[in-house]
């Protein structure tokens, strides 16, 4: 009998069309779901901690800006800050850095998905939606290659499909490539032995 994985941390990487894919995806999980969640989503470096506070009132997850040496905790969504990159440690904590652009972009998604990658290993999930970018693809196949489970939004629901089609590209054989509507149920899914 296979036995079931269970899951300490879902990183997610978004740039074009963010704002909406990421209300979509966090209205649906529930007050009690069990894993924290990290977020780079690509923005410009003057645009201070607006996202958390939009996506604050979308979801029933308590969504706040990361903060240095913060330890990750079930319950909330954590919001890379604008003109950082977010690393994540191996004890599980937060490191903001101002290291150049990566992949053009600061905050890199491939950033936070190798970062999380070495701290969680096969007890990581990687999520891939929309974006204008390669951001990301890199990433999540080191996630994949170190046992964590892939989930790359389906093209064809992306705003933008740059995104999602480099990291089909990149990541040999993602776990999942689902429509954005059925990503959180599917969270909610693979997350419920962590809470049971």
């Amino acid at each position: 009998m296979k036995k079931k994985r269970f899951f300490d941390c879902i990183t997610i990487g978004v740039s074009s069309g963010g704002l909406n894919a990421l209300m979509i995806l966090f209205k649906d999980l529930p007050v009690d779901f069990s894993v924290p969640i990290v977020v780079v989503q690509h923005a410009k470096a003057d645009s201070g901690d607006i996202l958390a506070g939009l996506l604050n009132s979308k979801t029933e997850l308590r969504v706040k800006t990361a903060e240095e040496k913060e330890e990750l905790k079930a319950g909330f969504v954590y919001i890379c800050p604008a003109n950082y990159h977010l690393l994540i440690e191996e004890n599980k904590t937060v490191s903001l850095s101002v290291e150049p652009l990566v992949n053009f972009a600061r905050p890199s998604i491939d950033v936070l998905f190798e970062t999380a990658s070495l701290a969680y290993g096969s007890h990581l999930i990687g999520i891939v939606l929309t974006g204008a970018s390669s951001d990301g693809a890199k990433g999540l196949a080191q996630i994949k290659n170190y046992g964590g489970y892939t989930i790359i939004q389906d093209p064809k629901t992306a705003y933008s499909s740059y995104m999602p089609d480099a990291a089909i590209s990149a990541c040999d054989n993602p776990d999942e490539i689902l429509p954005l509507e059925d990503i959180s149920a599917r969270l909610v899914d693979l997350c419920r032995e962590r809470s049971s």
